[in-house]
């Protein structure tokens, strides 16, 4: 009798596509599920019947409350090797393997620097115009040149949207609460004095931190005051590192040029959530992940995780 395995979040619908599952076919019904599952019940009930679950990112939470409802569950593959959501205690308790994969850094850096170019030259404005027929030219667009970019986070993804920065001529400058001024200067970038110079010399900031208890609500309303009205604000991280009453505060006060966001508090984002509506703002619905190469690596991975799982030797286990 074959095992069942789930998908889940495979809203694209590319999961079986962009990888080799023939390798465990006879041994494993794939099932792929391209809607969320709004709430623990409703994912509890889904994946009910199911031997092996394949997350995506930290979509969906396995907290240990969610594994004891799920008596079949054997292995728990999340892409990526880190994941926050997950209860590794309670799956190790409930015999449950939880393996990872490989994850590349480079397509959240693309969409930073897509969300941050659309920002400074108003690409969605000037292309709904032009395609409804609107005005010729309505928007002036923001320099990079010889601007200040201000990165928070220096790690894998923030070197190399600084390395993007420099590129543009831009002045890169970075803070993070254990930054080194000798890992600044191996980046090319200045090292801020502090948290609240780097958001008031900074034409452009962008967040690339891990969410922990010191990062979240780091940048709260104080700290977007500090924002000049002219700045930009990027988050390809996560949400919760911003105080998101305080964003949409500014966004409607004009406080603040605009913002690209990639990251909400809610995901799916709601049909009436004000973040959907907010003006200077370009959304988009959590894609820092989501490019083909990525995709191919994390259900590639997921496969060799499955087959050797099933061969009695794990590989990739996480934490």
């Amino acid at each position: 009798m074959r095992l069942r395995c789930a998908v889940l979040n495979d809203f694209q619908k590319v999961a079986t596509e962009v990888a080799d599952w023939s390798v465990v076919a006879d041994d494993v019904e794939v099932v792929s599920f391209d809607r969320h599952f709004d709430g623990e019940d409703a994912l509890a009930a889904a994946l009910a019947d199911f031997d092996i679950v394949v997350t995506l990112r930290e979509r969906v939470p396995f907290p240990g409350s969610l594994i004891a409802r799920l008596p079949r569950l054997k292995l728990l593959v999340a892409s990526g090797m880190r994941n926050s959501v997950i209860d590794y205690a309670a799956a190790e308790a409930h015999g449950v393997t939880v393996c990872g994969t490989a994850s590349s850094p480079t397509p959240p850096v693309e969409l930073t620097w897509a969300l941050l170019l659309g920002l400074a030259r108003g690409i969605v404005e000037e292309n709904t115009a032009l395609r409804a027929g609107g005005p010729w030219q309505s928007t002036v667009g923001a320099d990079l040149h010889g601007r200040r970019l201000g990165l928070l986070g220096l790690g894998k993804i923030g070197s190399r949207v600084a390395q993007v920065g420099l590129a543009f001529g831009m002045r890169v400058g970075a803070w993070s609460q254990n930054l080194t001024r000798e890992r600044a200067e191996e980046v090319g970038v200045e090292l801020a004095d502090s948290k609240e110079q780097l958001l008031a010399d900074s034409d452009f900031v962008s967040i690339h931190l891990a969410l922990s208890d010191r990062t979240r609500g780091l940048l709260g309303p104080a700290e977007l005051a500090l924002l000049k009205p002219t700045a930009y604000l990027v988050n390809t991280s996560r949400a919760e590192i911003v105080d998101q009453d305080a964003l949409l505060d500014a966004l409607h006060a004009g406080r603040i040029a605009g913002a690209g966001v990639d990251v909400f508090d809610i995901e799916p984002l709601p049909a009436g959530h004000p973040m959907r509506t907010a003006p200077r703002l370009l959304a988009t619905p959590h894609l820092g992940y989501v490019s083909r190469a990525n995709y191919a690596t994390y259900y590639g991975q997921a496969v060799e995780d499955i087959r050797a799982f099933l061969d009695g030797a794990p590989v990739r286990r996480l934490p």
